[in-house]
């Protein structure tokens, strides 16, 4: 396997991209909700006891990725890459760190 920044599979991953244009956004929002609850089932069945993890360990890096898809091809509709989400995210994860407000919730803390 080699290495891969963001931007790398932000790019390959548009060469996948294959939906309405009038309707990118929202149909990426609603694809990637889809991919997030398939996640979430898979795991369920861990949590109910029917599938121990290493059961489904594939599965769930699958589907992770299949939620990663998405949230590039939202970043691609948003006109951003996909390492500036990140950092945008690392830098307010940074700054409720420093004020003590990470086990929070809401969005302004």
């Amino acid at each position: 396997m080699t290495d891969m920044t963001l931007n790398d599979y932000q790019i390959q991953a548009e060469a996948t991209a294959v939906y309405p244009e009038v309707i990118a956004l929202p149909y990426l929002i609603l694809g990637l909700a889809g991919e997030a609850g398939e996640l979430a089932n898979k795991y369920k069945k861990v949590l109910r006891g029917d599938k121990a993890i290493d059961d489904v360990r594939e599965a769930l890096i699958d589907e992770a990725g299949d939620c990663m898809w998405y949230i590039a091809m939202i970043a691609s509709e948003l006109g951003v890459s996909l390492e500036e989400v990140a950092a945008r995210n690392v830098r307010k994860l940074a700054a409720r760190l420093e004020n003590n407000t990470i086990k929070g919730d809401g969005d302004v803390r």
